[in-house]
């Protein structure tokens, strides 16, 4: 067990040590947030900074409605109603205040405004506005109902109520979850387990192999790149978490307080993943990775270039595409009998059957089920990826064949 933690201390802290490794992990998220927030940043400060708006109501009454709409996505409104528009234009241009919207009959029956500034307004100010125009208008002609205008404004809500035994769908948070997440699965499982492939390959064709396979075997080689790089994932996951959590606590509330009329964003907290979320994730990419990165390694030990690997390794990624293909119509369907099987099959299951538990949509047992097919087919993959290490990490110069591959299962 010692050998087989050298090679797991060897292969994470080469990896976690280089300057790519240090980027992606810790570059990527921030680009990603600076990519989002710059432009809203630089929009903000394009904009007029006082946020005064005067609201000119040509007709009497729509005007306190849009005031207050307005109100709420942060601007200072000044209302007038007899005052000549040339006067309020004279006061934008004088840079008194940040513009001027106007709202007259037809605002009331198509939602149309005409908005006066000095600079170009962004899109996001835009839409703010239109939508202050558009909920003040429906309220307006709703007065006096029992109408809830912010909630129907909001999207309103679906309350499902699934009959037990039959089939039911997913609400949109969960949908969006179990995609989210699932795509996330294959990004990261193919990552990693093509890292293995990369890794065998490369001692192979440099002939390093040849030196340590005289002090370990063939089978706690494989055993500690596997761990190795599997421990690398985990600690960038680990911290694509850290760091993706810490920016929505703390970069949410600053965003929106720079851009008041992105109120709506702060409602994204109550759809973000639980801690079931994060346990599934877990368990199905150790139970995905494991698979596929035996399987990556054994098309590394196969192979004695990248072309070869490159065409070798289909018949694996096939394993992984066919979920991905089927996922939308899994998830929209979680518990139809062909969403079911899928699910089951321990090569599918790190993707479908982590969509349908996100989604609420399969019993525990279900998941237990996949959980021990997976490790079951784990033992299987392994034992026969292990064999076809041992005799192929030490073949070069000779074409793999199908005959040739089952010479090497019997040898071994």
């Amino acid at each position: 067990m010692r050998r087989v933690w050298a090679v797991i201390r060897r292969e994470y802290l080469q990896r976690v040590r280089s300057r790519w490794f240090v980027f992606a992990t810790a570059g990527v998220p921030f680009l990603l947030v600076a990519a989002t927030a710059i432009p809203v940043v630089l929009a903000s400060r394009n904009e007029a900074v006082d946020r005064t708006i005067v609201v000119l109501d040509l007709t009497g009454d729509v005007g306190p409605w849009v005031a207050r709409a307005l109100e709420e996505g942060g601007y200072v409104v000044e209302s007038a109603s007899t005052v000549a528009e040339e006067r309020v234009r004279q006061r934008v241009e004088s840079g008194e205040v940040g513009g001027y919207l106007v709202v007259d009959r037809e605002s009331l029956v198509a939602g149309h405004a005409r908005l006066v500034v000095n600079g170009s307004p962004s899109a996001l100010r835009q839409l703010g506005i239109r939508q202050a125009v558009i909920q003040a208008a429906l309220e307006h002609q709703l007065v006096g109902t029992a109408t809830d205008v912010d909630q129907m404004l909001a999207g309103g809500a679906l309350e499902v109520e699934i009959i037990a035994g039959s089939g039911g769908g997913t609400n949109v948070p969960a949908y969006a979850a179990a995609y989210a997440g699932s795509f996330a699965l294959y990004m990261v499982i193919l990552l990693y387990a093509v890292a293995v492939m990369r890794s065998v390959l490369e001692e192979k064709t440099n002939r390093v192999v040849e030196v340590i396979l005289s002090s370990l075997s063939p089978w706690q080689l494989m055993l500690g790149k596997i761990l190795g790089v599997g421990a690398v994932g985990l600690t960038q996951l680990a911290v694509w978490v850290i760091l993706g959590g810490a920016m929505v606590a703390l970069g949410l509330p600053a965003l929106l307080a720079a851009r008041p009329e992105l109120g709506e964003l702060a409602a994204i907290t109550s759809g973000l993943p639980g801690p079931s979320f994060f346990a599934y994730f877990l368990v199905f990419f150790l139970g995905g990775y494991f698979i596929f990165s035996a399987l990556y390694a054994a098309v590394g030990a196969m192979c004695t270039s990248d072309e070869e690997a490159q065409q070798a390794q289909f018949p694996v990624m096939i394993l992984i595409f066919v979920p991905v293909v089927a996922l939308v119509g899994v998830i929209e369907n979680p518990n139809a009998t062909l969403s079911v099987v899928l699910s089951l099959i321990p090569f599918f299951s790190p993707f479908l059957m982590f969509a349908r538990a996100v989604a609420g949509a399969a019993p525990f047992w279900q998941v237990a089920l996949s959980v021990a097919l997976m490790v079951l087919t784990l033992v299987g993959v392994t034992w026969i990826a292990g064999r076809i290490y041992q005799v192929g990490i030490l073949m070069t110069g000779k074409r793999l064949t199908l005959t040739e591959l089952m010479r090497w299962l019997r040898q071994a």
